[in-house]
């Protein structure tokens, strides 16, 4: 089940209470009625059935869950929903967590800090059993996070995950990644190669933007500091840093992108300027967002396997909840699972061989 937050409904609930007053019995009738215990009569039982199912009676699984230490509720808090990786996470997580009978909570903290903060407090107040994270572009405290370690709730952070925290998480080589899709623009004759990368606050960010140097380094391809910007995920800054780009007296003749969203962005200030791609100039984006086989052309990228992140992620944190004991990496390394990817080149990153027309002999 989906529970996206913040989100505050108020509605009137039928009630253990409501049903015994109806059928004039006591609560401890009706809840035990409800929960199948023997000590009820077989009429009595299905009277309070039938009614419950007339009511629309909906059990509260958290109060039931403070009564036995455990709500069987996962929180999930993502950055963003912007693409299509987070989502698709989420659902490899909740086909692992459902299978083993958890309800996920979903908390959207739309790239800031604060609203982090205040999901953690509430998946908190929930009594989640377990968090999965992967954390917003202003996080550079992660206090709240520690806060969760002192309740000794696992905690497995995903993608964009902490050096501060010694947690279980799973990530993809971010780093070969990179270099590996710098070098399929190099090696198609790409020389003055730019980069659009995340903000310095994302360890991914980081590694991809040191795969993109290193590829340029291994290659003896001098290193322009002019062709490297940094910002913070936003589509009107891409097009900002884009535009400028292209207005060098020394334009780029490629582009590798953070993420596809990115990508696609500048793909549009390309077309906007009237340049050609792959021709003019080449692009490659990172995740391999749905979206990059939709563009024109499509968009050559990193294939991330996000429902399998997802699925790992889960499979870590209910490692920690079934061990039984509170999660304690004081004296180890937390485990990190490191997944595959896979470069998908398409047509934005590959000319067009010229065919040449046969002359009239």
């Amino acid at each position: 089940m989906y529970v996206l937050y913040p989100l505050i409904m108020k509605t009137k609930y039928t009630s253990i209470i409501d049903i015994a007053k109806q059928l004039n019995i006591s609560k401890s009738t009706v809840s035990r009625a409800l929960t199948g215990h023997p000590n009820v009569h077989a009429q009595t039982r299905k009277a309070v059935l039938d009614l419950a199912q007339q009511m629309d009676y909906q059990r509260n699984s958290l109060a039931l869950g403070l009564t036995r230490h455990h709500t069987n509720t996962i929180g999930v808090l993502v950055p963003e929903f912007m693409s299509t990786y987070f989502p698709s996470v989420i659902l490899g997580a909740q086909e692992v967590f459902q299978a083993a009978g958890y309800q996920v909570v979903i908390c959207h903290n739309n790239e800031s800090y604060d609203m982090e903060v205040a999901n953690v407090k509430l998946l908190l107040s929930y009594r989640v059993d377990g968090i999965i994270a992967s954390h917003t572009k202003e996080t550079r405290n992660f206090d709240h996070f520690r806060l969760v370690q002192r309740h000794g709730i696992p905690l497995v952070f995903f993608n964009r995950v902490s050096e501060e925290l010694n947690v279980p998480n799973v990530v993809v080589d971010d780093y070969s990644a990179a270099l590996e899709a710098v070098e399929h623009l190099i090696k198609t004759g790409r020389r003055r190669i730019a980069h659009l990368a995340g903000p310095d606050s994302l360890i991914n960010s980081r590694l991809r933007r040191q795969g993109y140097l290193d590829a340029l380094k291994k290659h003896k391809i001098p290193i322009d500091p002019g062709l490297m910007l940094s910002y913070d995920l936003t589509i009107e800054k891409v097009r900002i840093y884009m535009k400028h780009f292209l207005e060098l007296p020394a334009p780029p003749d490629a582009l590798f992108a953070i993420n596809d969203p990115t990508a696609i962005a500048a793909m549009e200030v390309v077309k906007e300027k009237g340049w050609s791609i792959p021709e003019d100039i080449a692009i490659v984006g990172f995740s391999n967002d749905f979206s990059a086989q939709l563009v024109f052309p499509r968009l050559t990228t990193v294939s991330q396997p996000t429902l399998d992140i997802g699925r790992e992620s889960a499979r870590l944190l209910l490692q920690e909840l079934q061990s039984g004991a509170k999660p304690d990496y004081t004296n180890r390394k937390a485990p990190c699972v490191q997944l595959k990817t896979k470069l998908i080149i398409r047509d934005s990153s590959v000319r067009k061989p010229v065919v040449k027309k046969k002359g009239k002999k």
